[in-house]
């Protein structure tokens, strides 16, 4: 079993933090871009989200 810091990790186009690789990710790490799908949902160029509560 790997180690977490022995995994290979990329920073995230929409936030800037740094994620690491996930076993669900394996057969397409190459194309992974976004830490999360509110990163891939907020994407540059997209309508920011309305803010809760208003």
């Amino acid at each position: 079993m790997r180690r977490k810091p022995d995994l290979p990790s990329k920073t995230c186009r929409t936030c800037g933090r740094p994620f690491a690789w996930r076993r669900k990710w394996a057969p397409v790490w190459d194309e992974v871009r976004y830490c999360s799908e509110r990163c891939r949902r907020r994407r540059a160029g997209a309508a920011p989200e309305p803010e809760p509560g208003r």
